[in-house]
């Protein structure tokens, strides 16, 4: 098939959010259509933001009733359209990801998959999705996989940063085997199943402590899968950390240059610089930008990172991270936001090239109901 076109935005993180758990019920088998019914399970998307914070969505996104990413004519309107994406990868969180049964976890996110195909991706051609998986059931998130990578408006595998150990354990590798066969990114956006504290000495009292605690653990999880050789058993695989920030990386890429050069003998099979593996194999998405108000100040940060590839444009539409268009921080280089607006989405999701975004002005409108 035709190349995506120059032009192209592709917005590499956008979330559509389920209404409630009664949306999912028509994608359940019927046991867990009663299970949930009899016990009066909803209120499942707590997992990265709490619907009543004010970084949840912006004031101007917040519709008068129900939770904000519901309405795809909004997120047209208020997203798709005033920044010009031709192409936006939907990335829903919900409750499987979280649920300490495993099966109930995993039909879950079979049935967001399903809803969102429906509802989203058979309603509007430019938007593609991540597989939503249960992690704490990596051999039903690998079969999830294979169900759903056959449609090819899939792009990615989700799954939330701070999952039950360390990303790079054996445990996980079936995700992996599985993701890297259909040349399928990992996803690991900011997120927690909540089975340990997000910082190393116990729970924090507020969201914000708890928001800003994720780098740490994208840090720590980033490192899991270098030492433990998760991209030499899997060569092709690619992950993208999805709302981590930036600005850590270089402090980060040069303790672990460092300590490794010191330390490398307890990890024979890392040959290399742990830098070189990153740069080659992890991305991430420039949304929040968590840059000082210099543009000289992140120019040097970018330059730190010593790559111009790692970086993909996203809105994050509706959570609330800049005002106004300013999607991206002033200062930046014209070929750096073109990379990351375009090339280095299309390098990171092979799926993207398959595709050629429907013009606009050939969209039909929709009618919809929020579910």
């Amino acid at each position: 098939m035709t190349s995506v076109p120059g032009p192209t935005t592709i917005d590499c993180d956008i979330h559509p959010s389920v209404p409630g758990v009664k949306t999912l019920l028509p994608y359940m088998e019927e046991f867990w259509q009663e299970s949930f019914v009899a016990r009066g399970i909803d209120g499942l998307d707590l997992q990265s933001y709490p619907p009543g914070a004010p970084i949840t969505a912006r004031a101007d996104w917040r519709p008068e009733k129900g939770k904000a990413g519901t309405s795809l004519s909004a997120m047209r309107s208020q997203a798709l359209d005033p920044f010009d994406i031709g192409l936006a990868i939907c990335n829903t969180l919900y409750g499987g990801q979280i649920a300490v049964s495993e099966t109930m976890g995993a039909a879950i996110c079979s049935a967001v998959n399903d809803w969102i195909a429906e509802h989203w991706l058979d309603k509007e051609p430019r938007l593609r999705a991540s597989i939503v998986v249960p992690a704490q059931a990596p051999l039903l998130a690998a079969e999830e996989i294979e169900r759903k990578a056959i449609d090819k408006r899939f792009v990615q595998v989700l799954m939330p940063v701070a999952c039950e150990m360390m990303l790079g354990r054996s445990y996980y590798w079936p995700i992996y085997e599985a993701a890297a066969r259909h040349d399928l990114p990992i996803g690991l956006h900011a997120g927690s199943m909540y089975r340990y504290a997000p910082t190393s000495t116990g729970w924090p009292s507020h969201f914000l402590h708890d928001y800003v605690a994720h780098q740490q653990t994208f840090e720590d999880q980033l490192l899991s899968l270098v030492t433990n050789g998760i991209f030499l058993k899997f060569p092709t695989l690619r992950v993208v950390l999805i709302e981590s920030g930036v600005t850590w990386l270089p402090g980060f890429l040069w303790r672990a240059i460092k300590t490794w050069r010191g330390v490398r003998a307890e990890a024979p099979w890392v040959k290399e610089s742990p830098a070189e593996t990153i740069r080659r194999h992890v991305r991430l998405t420039a949304q929040p930008i968590d840059a000082p108000p210099d543009p000289k100040s992140l120019d040097r940060v970018i330059n730190q990172i010593g790559s111009d590839e790692m970086l993909l444009f996203a809105t994050d539409y509706p959570h609330w991270q800049f005002d106004g268009d300013a999607v991206l921080p002033p200062g930046l280089n014209p070929s750096l936001i073109r990379k990351m607006r375009h090339d280095n989405p299309l390098a990171t999701y092979p799926r993207l090239k398959e595709v050629i975004p429907v013009s606009k002005a050939t969209i039909p409108p929709v009618k919809e109901t929020i579910q």
